[in-house]
């Protein structure tokens, strides 16, 4: 029987989340990263799921929906820029853990959520802990707040396809917004600044968030594809932002796209990990649809090239490339895994048959060093229907 979390090894794991999975991840403004500090993330998840509160993962809340990762709520919040005056809007209360931790550094935040069960027990949850600069009501959040209006920040933590009017129109002039846009696996969080009534973006980076639940999500001109999975940006010949991060891959650890047409066995880039410390991440991550009652292999493909791969802290911890497969519930499923590799060797070519799951509905491919140290090197991967 697993043992109880006390309260002092829940802060012992905060404190490893925070510096580990934020701090030493970028996120450097010094007011969000001691609200990361200080907002007790296990209040807002289920008790099956606390003991993996703060892990860097999504987790189930219910509803088909999750709570995001830490990094991605920190990394979102210091991107608004929150300063202590202002007033924020939240689209998407979810468990109310993206509220609590702005409430610490804004005046007010009026957030919405559009299931209901999600929205009522997130308020019970805020209630409890006093957070009484957060205001929550039920309802469509494309259609904004219009009495509370207009809003000095926006925040959007549920990916629409394209910018919701109500909410451009409800964002006071000067005022940013950040919002995860694209086709329900492929989404770029965009950094949004109101001038002179219209909104100026920013690439941000490639990130992973739960569709909109409802009308939004289904008048979406394009849908994915369950009865034919693959990879988007397999050859990392597609970057976004300033620093040039691989379209359609997210939470990236250690990993970074290198152009180099002489040594890229596939175009022009490719993507390299490299990690020294055993146990520490390195990877990167992409979502697809699959449909496992239609398709029941996947067959996986890719290039790769190593140098001194050994295992991490266990010996587990070793390259491969994995998928792991989620119900309709977004529960965790059984994984297929490529590999492992290790030792040194030059560009080859690897692939393989998986199983899907009967029951699978969503796989999210891994790729990286996964906790080995070593450097590894990955081109052309291709996921299709065997």
């Amino acid at each position: 029987m697993a043992k109880a979390q006390t309260k002092a090894d829940r802060e012992r794991l905060r404190n490893r989340m925070v510096e580990e999975e934020i701090v030493e991840a970028g996120v450097e403004n010094a007011r969000v990263i001691e609200a990361m500090r200080r907002t007790l993330r296990h209040e807002f998840v289920p008790r099956s799921q606390r003991r993996l509160a703060y892990h860097d993962m999504a987790l189930p809340i219910g509803a088909n929906q999750t709570i995001s990762p830490p990094f991605i709520v920190a990394y979102m919040t210091e991107q608004l820029d929150p300063q202590p005056g202002d007033r924020v809007l939240e689209i998407g209360t979810g468990s109310g853990y993206q509220a609590a931790v702005l409430s610490r550094l804004v005046r007010d935040v009026y957030s919405i959520e559009i299931v209901p069960s999600l929205g009522k027990s997130a308020a019970k949850v805020l209630r409890r802990l006093k957070y009484k600069n957060v205001h929550t009501r039920i309802g469509d959040g494309f259609l904004g707040w219009p009495e509370a209006a207009p809003f000095d920040k926006i925040i959007v933590t549920c990916s629409p396809e394209k910018v919701p009017m109500a909410l451009v129109d409800q964002l006071r002039e000067g005022g940013r917004m950040i919002i995860p846009v694209g086709e329900r696996y492929q989404q770029d969080l965009y950094l949004f600044r109101k001038v002179d009534g219209r909104l100026e973006s920013e690439a941000l980076r490639a990130t992973l968030f739960v569709p909109m639940t409802g009308a939004a999500e289904r008048r979406r001109e394009r849908q994915p594809d369950p009865l034919h999975p693959q990879v988007f940006n397999g050859g990392f010949e597609q970057v976004v932002g300033e620093d040039e991060l691989p379209e359609g891959w997210h939470y990236l650890r250690q990993a970074k796209v290198v152009e180099n047409p002489n040594e890229a066995p596939n175009g022009r880039r490719y993507m390299a990990f490299t990690n020294e410390e055993p146990g520490q991440g390195c990877r990167a991550l992409q979502g697809f649809a699959v449909d496992g009652r239609k398709v029941s292999q996947l067959h996986v493909s890719f290039q790769v090239r190593g140098k001194e791969i050994r295992p991490g802290q266990d010996r587990t911890q070793l390259p491969y490339v994995a998928v792991n497969f989620y119900d309709k519930r977004r529960g965790s499923l059984v994984s297929g895994l490529v590999g492992p590799l290790h030792g040194s060797f030059e560009w080859t070519r690897e692939e393989a048959t998986i199983d899907v799951p009967i029951h699978a509905r969503e796989a999210i491919v891994r790729i990286g060093l996964l906790g080995a140290t070593g450097e590894l090197w990955i081109d052309n991967l291709k996921i299709s229907a065997d």
